[in-house]
C-alpha cells in the first residue's frame, strides 16, 4: 500500500507565510498550473481511496489534479484549527510569544498538539483499513503530522519535515514498517 499525500496549492496567504485554517482562499494562478502539473503523475495510479480536506484549497487541488470525480471529503483532514493565530505569520506570532512552535504550543482559541494527533490518527486507522493505494489532499500542518503519525512519532516531530505548496509525498512500509517513501515531492515547474 501506498499513501499519497499531496498538499494544496498556492495561495496568496501560503506564499505570504499567514497561517491558514479556517480562512477560505483560492489557488493562485501558479497555485493552480502547479496542482495541473499532478495529474499525469497521478493519472498513473489505481486509487482505492481518494479523500480530500473540505477546504475550498484542497477540493480545488483535487480537482485540478484530476480526483475529484473520486474523492470523498473527511473533515479529519483540515488544517490545524489556528485559532488566534490565523491570518498571521510565524514572526508576528512570536512577538507575542517567543520561541511559539505550532507542532508544541498549539494555538489558543484553537487546537492542542494532541487534538491535531487524534484527528491524524482516525485518518491513519481509515486508510490502513483499504485494501489498495491512497490519495490525501490536505495542508501542510496537518499533513507533517500525518507523516509523523504514520512512523509511529509524536506530534512535535512535525516540525523536522518541510513541506512545499503543490508537493506530494508517499508513506508506505518497508518490510512490514511504516515508512516514507517519498517526502516534499516537487512537481516541476
Amino acid at each position: 500500500m501506498s499513501v499519497f499525500l499531496i498538499r494544496h496549492g498556492e495561495t496568496e496567504w501560503s506564499l505570504s507565510g499567514r497561517h491558514t485554517s479556517t480562512t477560505e482562499l483560492p489557488l493562485t494562478e501558479n497555485g493552480r498550473r502547479l496542482a495541473e502539473k499532478l495529474r499525469p503523475i497521478l493519472s498513473n495510479e489505481a486509487f482505492a481511496g481518494v479523500f480530500v480536506s473540505p477546504r475550498r484549497r484542497a477540493r480545488e487541488t483535487c480537482e485540478l489534479a484530476g480526483l475529484g470525480g473520486q474523492a470523498q471529503v473527511d473533515p479529519d483532514l483540515m488544517e490545524w484549527r489556528y485559532g488566534a493565530y490565523e491570518g498571521l505569520t510565524v514572526a508576528q506570532i512570536q512577538e507575542k510569544a517567543p520561541n511559539w512552535l505550532i507542532f508544541t504550543d498549539g494555538a489558543p482559541g484553537g487546537e492542542t498538539p494532541q487534538e491535531v494527533a487524534t484527528r491524524v490518527d482516525r485518518v491513519i486507522a481509515r486508510v490502513r483499513a483499504i485494501d489498495g493505494d491512497v490519495a490525501l489532499f490536505a495542508h501542510g500542518h496537518v499533513l507533517r503530522v500525518l507523516g509523523v503519525r504514520w512512523i509511529d512519532l509524536p506530534v512535535a516531530a512535525g516540525r523536522l519535515l518541510l513541506l512545499d505548496p503543490a508537493t506530494m509525498s508517499v508513506l508506505s512500509d518497508y518490510h512490514g514498517v511504516p515508512a516514507i517513501k517519498v517526502w516534499n515531492g516537487p512537481v516541476s515547474a
